[in-house]
């Protein structure tokens, strides 16, 4: 039997499902925000402790734009301007500050203030805090560094076996804010079965924009053969979203920095390939990404959205402070 010639009538349709919300949480624009207006107003240097956020590109522009990343305080010299990271630090890091003599902006985003707010009020209450995240994490290190004494990490329900506290009846949990929903369910799940009395947090840690973009993923998942993740390897939200996608059954799932990171051979038999990026990833690198599955057939976009957001914060009030203690660049 000979097969009829495959006609572009008869050709599977080749597409893109855009995932929405995807990209720019608020807590990533005001960081990126807060370095940009330090270096229109006081001019370059500007001194960054740690990645402002977890995006290769976005550090990159703004080292071009004359932002200096270091890693630790004693890396800035005496008296000059220093930005902490949207991830957050713990207290030492704020007293090393003052200690040398440096002038800071806080650029931690006001959900992570919030958990630390609440590790602070668990810890004063006589609590012992088990924090889920994962070790390493700059912001599980600033989290922890409120109450070192109190909290004891928990990373994932496999972490949960091995958790000693001083008083089952007074335990609470808190969790890093970019976790896997899922996964930190799960990991409650399996504490309170340990200890009953388990005390919630006063709301969710896990950040508004981290759940939508993992809701996004699965809404779009089941239609994908194959699915995209803009966003760079050190960005725990950004690997998250490859997981659930990973999870509920997207096997050809990839994370990428950059549009020349995607291999043509993931196109193989692909007919719809899902996009989506992390919290921490601008437009303009997805819009690339787009750019390149348009030139290999992938022309056809429809955006798929599944929450609205628009919530904004304020720029750290130490900007307005400096300018007015000093004299802008002229």
């Amino acid at each position: 039997m000979v097969s009829a010639p495959v006609t572009a009538e008869s050709a599977p349709r080749k597409r893109v499902l855009l995932a929405a919300p995807r990209g720019y949480c608020a807590g990533v624009d005001r960081a990126v925000q807060t370095v940009e207006s330090a270096l229109e107003r006081f001019g370059a240097p500007v001194y960054v402790r740690k990645e402002i956020v977890h995006n290769k590109h976005v550090v990159q522009t703004l080292e071009e734009r004359g932002a200096v990343f270091v890693e630790e305080n004693d890396e800035v010299p005496e008296g000059a301007l220093v930005i902490f990271s949207a991830h957050g630090v713990a207290p030492d890091v704020h007293h090393s500050a003052k200690n040398r003599n440096l002038r800071t902006i806080d650029a931690t985003c006001p959900l992570v203030t919030k958990v630390h707010k609440e590790a602070v009020r668990f810890a004063e209450e006589g609590y012992d805090i088990l924090l889920i995240g994962h070790e390493g994490h700059e912001e599980v290190i600033g989290t922890t560094g409120e109450a070192p004494e109190h909290i004891k990490l928990v990373d994932g329900p496999d972490g949960v076996d091995g958790v000693e506290v001083r008083d089952p009846a007074k335990v609470a949990w808190l969790s890093q804010t970019t976790l896997s929903v899922d996964e930190t369910q799960q990991t409650v799940a399996r504490l309170k079965q340990r200890f009953p009395l388990l005390l919630d947090p006063p709301s969710d840690d896990i950040c508004y924009a981290t759940q939508n973009r993992q809701i996004a993923v699965k809404q779009i998942a089941g239609q994908c053969d194959l699915l995209i993740v803009v966003g760079s390897k050190n960005s725990s939200n950004s690997v998250r979203l490859v997981e659930v996608a990973l999870e509920v059954g997207v096997p050809a799932s990839y994370l990428v920095d950059f549009a020349e990171e995607v291999d043509p051979a993931w196109f193989e038999g692909v007919t719809t390939v899902g996009l989506t990026s992390g919290a921490s990833v601008p437009e303009n690198l997805v819009q690339d990404v787009l750019e390149l599955l348009a030139a290999h057939g992938y022309g056809e976009v429809e955006e798929v959205r599944s929450a609205q957001e628009k919530l904004l914060f304020a720029l750290p009030h130490e900007l307005k402070r400096l300018q007015a203690s000093e004299p802008t660049r002229p």
